[in-house]
């Protein structure tokens, strides 16, 4: 089975350099999508491109992933930028506690900002990478950490592609622990509709990849 799918073009939203293997940068396309859906409600260019967006090329129709994308990508078609926008805003940002705070430390260790983000932040300045100035999320987020593994598999200005032993290592540690319990609470929160399909999206996504790493090992 190959890491992932063909990723469709979604109209220019995501440009890939052109030093980068097709599969490769499907990988990267995939987390690019997921940290930007993570970090910010997709505006109508976005939802349009989904929505516009082919099916996966898959070698067996109906796998789970093919299965997700087409359930995103009708949700995308369906629902409105302005609803989209109030569930994110419902789901995650709070002037007290967000229904869903999807941060590793929270998940690993109870609270924000404890030894999981400080060992993060370690892992991030071995790689070569900090967290931009301005930023207003903390690196041990979601949507942040997809990020990371965009830079790790495809690059970016400065940063070259790191082998995928490090990716691996990278994602066994810092996603995998906590990514299905905090994908739990997003599809159970109250209000869910979009960010449902983006959670059984972003489960099916990362169990492939869990998959092909236990795959690179044999």
């Amino acid at each position: 089975m190959n890491r992932t799918e063909t990723m469709p073009a979604l109209d220019g939203l995501i440009s890939p350099p052109p030093e980068t293997c097709a599969e490769e940068q499907a990988r990267a396309d995939f987390y690019a999508l997921i940290a930007r859906l993570m970090l910010i409600p997709p505006d109508v260019a976005l939802l349009d491109g989904l929505a516009t967006a082919d099916s996966l090329s898959a070698e067996n129709d109906g796998n789970p992933l093919d299965r997700a994308w087409e359930k995103l990508v009708f949700a995308a078609a369906v629902t409105p930028a302005d609803a989209v926008r109030d569930e994110f805003d419902a789901m995650f940002i709070s002037v007290a506690t967000p229904i869903v705070n999807p941060y590793a430390s929270l998940y690993l260790a109870g609270f924000l900002m404890e030894k999981p983000l400080a060992s993060l932040r370690s892992d991030l300045a071995a790689l070569g990478l900090a967290r931009r100035e301005g930023s207003g999320e903390l690196e041990d987020h979601l949507g942040a950490l997809c990020e990371t593994m965009r830079l790790l598999i495809a690059g970016g200005p400065g940063i070259a592609p790191r082998p995928v032993s490090e990716q691996k290592a990278f994602f066994q540690k810092h996603i995998a622990p906590w990514y299905a319990p905090c994908l739990d609470h997003i599809r159970s929160a109250e209000g869910a509709n979009f960010y449902r399909t983006v959670a059984d999206f972003v489960q099916a996504f990362f169990e492939l990849e869990a998959e092909a790493f236990e795959m690179d090992d044999a």
